[in-house]
């Protein structure tokens, strides 16, 4: 199961077919090869063993998948780390996941650097690039030092922790999720057959590969297929347009915000965008209007709206390209090898479009929560994993994702989707962004608050929004309040953060 067998076939076999671009080195498969052999003898050097956690802090970059190869050559886990978290967060998720060595970069250095002495298990700081602290140790003079050499693989089984990938947690503390070689296994598996994945495509990888939906949806599905991977080092419209025209890219995953940025660009009409077969939707619900202009503006490419989880390798459903239209709202349905059931409270099933939490079960699903039992109880219950998400399933099995079960909200006994508010909402022409929280109130129990962006010289009021909703829900459904904002908070997925909603309401008087 080890994913260094899948560099090695391909280096064999298409030894000059290019693996890996980045912005400044092009790898071939034969290449890539060569460079992480070399990283796995230097590792190797540094006394990482099977089962050894090692972490990754880099933008994105070619080297991140270097690590990624050469780390589960050695059978040692990968811990992917989230660059924009500080110190802190930095010192917890090194200290829980025990990792003994680290591979990052100088931009990092004044984070890392007060911290280093204090975590007992990390021995060695490996830094990419040519500005290399005191005390650390050069990637580049690492993998020259290896002499050209290379190490067996490890023997890698179904059931052996791959890497853990920390959530970003709506508890006060991040939670390890342990990803498999099984897991990751057959969501490739699924990938290649629901996508169509073949050598010959490109995936233009945006999101940040800490994440599952910049690694996984669905770059390492078409690496497994010998296809080739463009990475930016971070998400910019103009880039994004540049890179489908210059090399051609088939396929892409972009969080709706990114979606919108991309679309909202007046020379978007310059770029060649017809290389690109399918853009695949993740991160939060895509607003219907934000669909039908990606299916105006790029008629030639299917659009997948997707369900995933880290806990799940990402790509859980997908939303078939001639259902865009006809299935608008829905995620799709479920990939190969998964099952999908919405229950109620006592775990039974529900009837088709009635409410409840969604919970899965199959060979993606993860292992548990890496030095947490208690957290990993509390959502694999005689093997289903307990998402925490609340949805329905149409009669014909397509999914549709309403809220986060913490997200509903409750007003005098009567539940009010998030979701549905936020719908008729983006339908006003000069509504960017939105986003519906409860807010506590003493009568009720909680009422709607509707945060807004408004798009550049959009002249849109408070009243006109409430107004609009009036006339589309009920009366328990429409907003309360509505504040204008200038950014929603969003998680480095592309999620929008309405606990920070919630905070940023903070303690209101009585009939504020």
């Amino acid at each position: 199961m080890n994913p260094s067998h899948i560099l090695a076939r391909w280096a064999e076999r298409t030894p000059n077919r290019e693996a890996v671009i980045g912005v400044e080195r092009r790898l071939t498969w034969a290449n890539l090869r060569k460079r992480v052999d070399e990283l796995a003898v230097s590792l190797q050097g540094l006394d990482v063993k099977p089962g050894d956690r090692v972490g990754v802090l880099l933008y994105n970059c070619p080297e991140f998948l270097e690590a990624y190869f050469a780390i589960s050559h050695l059978g040692a886990i990968i811990v992917p780390i989230n660059y924009r978290l500080a110190g802190p967060e930095f010192a917890y998720i090194l200290d829980d996941a025990g990792v003994t060595v680290l591979i990052t970069e100088a931009a990092f250095h004044s984070a890392i650097d007060p911290i280093q002495g204090k975590l007992s298990n990390l021995t060695h700081v490996v830094c990419v690039g040519e500005d290399v602290p005191a005390g650390w140790q050069s990637y580049e003079a690492a993998i020259e030092s290896s002499g050209g050499g290379s190490v067996l693989a490890a023997s890698s089984e179904l059931g052996d922790v791959q890497r853990i990938m920390y959530t970003s947690g709506t508890t006060s503390r991040p939670k390890g999720a342990m990803i498999t070689h099984g897991n990751v296994y057959w969501k490739n598996v699924a990938h290649i057959m629901d996508l169509n994945l073949t050598a010959e495509d490109r995936t233009l990888i945006v999101g940040p590969l800490y994440h599952v939906g910049g690694l996984d949806l669905p770059a390492t599905g078409v690496l497994y297929m010998g296809g080739s991977v463009v990475i930016l080092p971070k998400f910019d419209a103009e880039h994004v347009l540049a890179s489908v025209h210059e090399e051609s890219a088939t396929n892409v995953w972009l969080a709706p915000t990114m979606i919108a940025q991309v679309l909202g660009r007046e020379d978007i009409g310059r770029f060649d965008l017809s290389s690109l077969r399918i853009i695949i939707d993740g991160g939060e619900k895509m607003p219907i209007p934000l669909i039908e202009k990606l299916l105006r503006i790029i008629p030639g490419c299917g659009f997948h709206d997707a369900y995933g989880l880290t806990e799940t390798v990402s790509g859980d459903t997908f939303l078939p390209p001639a259902d865009a239209v006809p299935k608008t709202g829905s995620v799709g349905i479920p990939t190969h090898q998964l099952r999908l059931r919405i229950v109620d409270d006592e775990r039974r099933d529900v009837a088709p479009d009635e409410l409840g939490e969604i919970i899965l079960r199959g060979p993606k699903i993860f292992a548990g929560y890496w030095n947490n039992p208690e957290a990993t109880e509390a959502v694999l219950v005689d093997g289903w994993f307990h998402t925490g998400d609340i949805g329905r399933m149409d009669p014909e099995g397509y999914l549709y994702v309403v809220d986060r079960k913490k997200d509903i909200i409750v007003s005098g006994g009567e539940n009010i989707a998030s979701t549905e508010v936020e719908r008729v909402i983006y339908e006003d022409p000069g509504v960017a962004e939105c986003a519906v929280v409860g807010i506590p109130d003493e009568r009720w129990g909680e009422v709607p608050w509707a945060y807004i962006v408004l798009k550049p010289g959009g002249e849109t009021t408070a009243d006109g929004i409430v107004d609009r909703c009036a006339a589309a829900l009920a009366r328990f459904k429409v907003p309360k309040r509505v504040e204008f904002i200038e950014a929603l908070p969003r998680n480095p997925s592309g999620k929008v953060l309405k606990r920070a909603l919630r905070e940023m309401a903070g303690p209101r008087d009585e009939g504020s």
